[in-house]
């Protein structure tokens, strides 16, 4: 009984620390609001109504293209797109052009944006080698 406990324990801590593994190996820090679902992508001209968003881990590799659900939304869409890539752990955010409001929620949540324009993942490179 002490023996399955025991090997029960050992399995459970491996499985815990490969997962962590892997979610930090693939940990999206930086976001491009994006013509399309493509590394190459257009920078979208504004931020908060962009198609997608790609987000890219700290390597620059590209892990997820999100669909901006709120893109077609009439109101208070910064805010929101704000929350969501606040909740993805993203902590800075490219794209042409911010609206005040999406400004004013980036600074609330201390997340940096920047101005680009170009291919999503030569802006990122751009920002992770200034």
């Amino acid at each position: 009984m002490r023996f399955k406990f025991m090997i029960s324990t050992i399995v459970l801590f491996v499985l815990v620390g490969m997962t962590s593994l892997a979610i930090s190996e693939n940990d999206a820090r930086i976001a491009v609001a994006a013509e399309n679902a493509a590394a190459d992508a257009s920078i979208s001209k504004f931020a908060a109504r962009s198609p997608y968003f790609l987000l890219f881990n700290e390597q620059g590799n590209l892990v997820e293209a999100l669909p901006n659900p709120y893109a077609r939304e009439s109101r208070r869409v910064g805010p929101q797109v704000v929350e969501l890539l606040s909740d993805k752990g993203i902590h800075t955010i490219i794209a042409e052009e911010f609206g005040a409001k999406m400004i004013a929620a980036l600074k609330q949540k201390k997340m940096a944006y920047k101005p680009g324009a170009g291919r999503a993942a030569d802006a990122v490179r751009s920002v992770q080698n200034p």
